[in-house]
């Protein structure tokens, strides 16, 4: 009897050897360093990036409103502040440029993209930048082959050149093309963003959009990880219960029973 009460205290430690082993690997598991997420764009292509945004819908949506009230007589003041962003627009693209080349920070592409998607990715890109810095000059052209004073901001230019209705119609017909052209890849831009985001949920739109970053991608989970990895591992505390153990306490071996003799 003594020996089977001393086998049975004996054979109990594997059990809680190997249960203890799994807990260890369960918590090198948890704190295992967390997949690097690609930095996001330098705060300046941020913030000219959606400053050129309002701008364009601002100039969409006046282009629209002018069209619809060109005899009324705050439609010159209204054409003016058009002009006037139109000239703001282009500057902007300008400086966003020079800036691309000069000190902007870029980062790579998603590894999930393939290499058809970044190209149509990098066309369409280099589409808005076109249309942005065309559309400007197609509709100052049509301004100014008007022949007539006009205004930009608090400026007022003197007519430059002679009067062509002709080549007032060929620009004005562009800049209306252009127009829809632009809403068309812009809008076609701001969908991909969301289906990256939404459906494929990678984090294209979060590296220009960092308020978008989703509490469950790498860098939100990096502070929380770094955070658990500072703490001891205590594969014994905290635990369920267990046999043989007690929450905060060194395991105990079970005596083994005397029985008497009979």
């Amino acid at each position: 009897m003594e020996q089977q009460a001393i086998g049975h205290s004996e054979s109990s430690h594997p059990v809680i050897s190997g249960h203890t082993r799994s807990l260890m690997l369960t918590d090198l598991v948890n704190v295992a360093p967390p997949a690097r997420a690609r930095p996001p764009f330098d705060t300046l292509t941020i913030t000219l990036h959606w400053t050129t945004l309002l701008i364009v819908l601002t100039l969409f949506g006046s282009g629209l409103l002018y069209g619809q009230v060109e005899e009324r007589s705050w439609a010159p003041p209204l054409l003016q502040v058009h002009r006037s962003l139109g000239v703001t627009i282009w500057t902007l693209t300008a400086l966003r440029l020079l800036w691309r080349v000069t000190g902007a920070r870029f980062p790579a592409f998603p590894a999930s993209m393939t290499p058809l998607h970044q190209l149509a990715a990098r066309l369409s890109e280099y589409g808005l930048y076109a249309l942005l810095l065309i559309q400007p000059v197609t509709g100052l052209a049509q301004t100014i082959w008007r022949g007539r004073p006009f205004e930009v901001f608090a400026s007022s230019i003197p007519p430059l050149v002679a009067r062509d209705l002709a080549l007032v119609g060929i620009f004005r017909t562009a800049h209306e093309i252009g127009a829809w052209c632009l809403f068309a890849l812009a809008g076609l831009h701001a969908a991909a963003a969301l289906v990256h985001h939404f459906i494929l949920r990678d984090d294209v739109l979060e590296t220009m959009a960092p308020a978008f970053r989703r509490s469950g991608t790498p860098d939100a989970r990096a502070g929380q990880d770094r955070r658990r990895r500072s703490r001891p591992v205590d594969t014994v505390r905290n635990r369920g219960p267990m046999t043989g153990m007690h929450s905060g306490s060194a395991p105990s071996t079970p005596r083994p029973v005397a029985r008497r003799r009979s």
